[in-house]
């Protein structure tokens, strides 16, 4: 820039947020929709979790390093451009992906009943239709227990319940089994066990595994039958020069259509995060660095704002659009495919804001304050480590939240229009919390107010274990208020206690990848297994015990921890005079800092005014 150039601030800001709410929308009308998208394809919790996590890790990994590549290069309007554009094409894929079951996201368009379309897996129904032909023939024919066992060895696609959801393939012995009941049972029960082998998968598909299946045996716990599974392809193992090697592609085609469709969708959010991860910590660098420039870096603050508004009129107009529309918007494309095409739009609406968009490049302040000298100034502070594992331990729970809030509400009956409206109301709860702010300050320290954030959150995840209505969740979402704004308002406050003039953001980036991408992705993949396992109302119960015994410790050891407080005297000086006191302390301001500063053991650095 000109040394001469007359900058206009206010328009600036305007620019950036409009492209921080245009942003923000888009990601509000998809991102909390996509996991309940996974569960409409038939991917299992623990599948949804893993994908999840995969995304959670690549951010954590590759959004520092692709911001810091494009300030090298000074490529960071190259890269947003390209960050919308790719973003937005690898949207669209997704809806592409055919689910496992050709019909089955036609037939969740009734949300009452997809409760129990998605809770009841294709092997109930099947095992059903057994028991009511056996009680229709001779009682000699076949017992449920064996019908138990021929439906979990026909059904490709595993369950979806809360509990048993491992899945099943086609084997060897389901085919021997069928033939023995088919030769002596009715020609009804006949007729029945052909249609399910023909609707199960081709002749040509058992075919090939009758001749390449490896089988081993294990016994179905509801059943005294022993059964046997398919472990891999005999020729996927060739021994070549005394050494084993694996056909993974004889492998992948072998899999269920199920396992398929996990993979395949693992590799599209694969490079869809790595293409869309860049864009928030490149646009935010480049504008923090273009209001540094111009000395108005104290107006940084108010894009975040812009960014809540954007990102609850997303999740609240998808909602709506989606909850009005028929179930089927064109020929075998469901309603659900909205969200990525209402996300794509949205970024290609943002390109133009980005010509315009506030961007300044400075070298030298990134080399002065990186990243590693940020993880240095949080591992020196104890307050600050206790900070790091509240934090990490909030964004655990709240990958919970943000996984499977709404297959809790689903499950009670909710559509879309009741999540977009619950999650709309959460983000305007946060977007309040700077109203609150003065008054907070004045009653509660922020070590306090990081106690009352996380208390809030573990009375959240409690009350989401217990819903019994489509609205019922919309109360309790004022907490959002503390969970979300109160708390990373003390997180901010915490990093200008522990970080010198100009690093407070390396430091708050510190606190958001521990918790918004490391405990994000430690918490969907754990969350994953536990809903697999146990239920999710289980799962946010768990979270609120972990986040409450955690709340019970934190202020006994913040009590405990030694003060290091870092002196600022440029506020000092700043004082308004009449918060000074009359008393001879006005000239002595200085020797009292000292003093403080050598009773918190002299390990706390002084802090001047450069």
């Amino acid at each position: 820039m000109k040394g001469n150039k007359q900058i206009d601030i206010n328009s600036a800001l305007v620019l950036a947020g409009t492209f921080s709410f245009l942003c923000s929308c888009a990601r509000g009308c998809l991102l909390p929709f996509l996991t309940l998208y996974f569960r409409q394809l038939g991917l299992t919790p623990a599948m949804t979790g893993l994908i999840m996590a995969t995304k959670h890790f690549i951010s954590l990994v590759w959004s520092p390093l692709a911001s810091a590549l494009s300030k090298h290069y000074n490529k960071r309007r190259a890269i947003i451009t390209g960050c919308l554009v790719c973003s937005a094409a690898a949207a669209l894929v997704v809806p592409l992906i055919p689910a496992t079951d050709g019909d089955r996201l036609t037939s969740c368009c009734n949300t009452s009943d997809v409760g129990t379309s998605l809770t009841a897996g294709p092997g109930d129904s099947i095992l059903t239709d057994i028991v009511k032909a056996t009680t229709l023939s001779t009682p000699t024919h076949i017992d449920v227990s064996t019908a138990h066992a021929m439906s979990h060895s026909i059904v490709t696609s595993p369950t979806t319940t809360a509990g048993d959801t491992k899945p099943a393939m086609q084997t060897k012995a389901s085919l021997d089994t069928l033939q023995q009941h088919r030769n002596e049972s009715t020609p009804h029960i006949s007729q029945m066990n052909a249609s399910m082998v023909v609707n199960s998968s081709s002749s040509s598909s058992f075919e090939e595994l009758h001749g390449n299946a490896s089988i081993v045996h294990h016994k179905h716990p509801n059943s005294s039958k022993l059964v046997r599974n398919v472990r891999f392809p005999a020729n996927s193992v060739e021994e070549v020069d005394g050494h084993f090697h694996f056909d993974i592609w004889g492998s992948l085609k072998a899999m269920d259509i199920q396992h398929q469709l996990f993979f395949m969708m693992i590799i599209v959010v694969l490079i869809w995060e790595l293409v869309c991860s860049p864009l928030e910590r490149t646009a935010d660098d480049g504008l923090y660095e273009f209001l540094d420039y111009v000395d108005a870096s104290e107006r940084y603050g108010s894009t975040r704002v812009w960014g809540l508004l954007g990102a609850a009129c997303g999740a609240g107009g998808a909602g709506l659009l989606v909850s009005r529309l028929r179930c089927l918007i064109f020929k075998q494309t469901p309603r659900s495919a909205v969200h990525f095409y209402s996300y794509a739009g949205l970024m290609i609406l943002a390109l133009p804001a980005v010509a315009f968009l506030p961007l300044y490049l400075n070298k030298k302040r990134g080399k002065n304050n990186g990243l590693l000298k940020a993880v240095k100034l949080v591992h020196g502070h104890p307050r600050a480590l206790l900070c790091v594992i509240t934090t990490f331990l909030v964004g655990m729970a709240g990958s919970t939240v943000e996984n499977f809030l709404l297959w809790q509400m689903q499950d009670h009956g909710s559509n879309e229009l009741h999540m977009g409206v619950s999650l709309a109301f959460s983000l305007l709860s946060q977007a309040a919390f700077p109203l609150l702010a003065g008054c907070m300050s004045k009653l509660l320290n922020p070590g306090r107010v990081l106690v009352v954030g996380a208390v809030s959150l573990a009375l959240q995840c409690l009350y989401y274990s217990f819903l019994w209505g489509p609205w019922a969740v919309v109360p309790v979402q004022v907490l959002s208020c503390f969970s979300g704004g109160a708390l990373w308002w003390a997180v901010w406050v915490q990093c200008e206690d522990v970080a010198p003039p100009g690093a407070e953001r390396s430091v708050t980036w510190v606190y958001k990848g521990l918790s918004l991408d490391l405990g994000a992705g430690l918490g969907s993949l754990a969350g994953g297994f536990v809903v697999q396992r146990f239920g999710v109302g289980w799962l946010f119960r768990g979270a609120a015990v972990v986040l409450a015994l955690w709340c019970l410790c934190l202020p006994l050891l913040q009590w405990k921890a030694p003060q290091q407080r870092m002196i600022n005297y440029s506020r000092l000086l700043a004082a308004d005079a009449s918060e000074a006191s009359d008393s001879d302390s006005d000239q002595d301001w200085l020797v009292k800092a000292m003093e403080l500063d050598k009773s918190n053991n002299n390990c706390s650095p002084l802090r001047k005014q450069d």
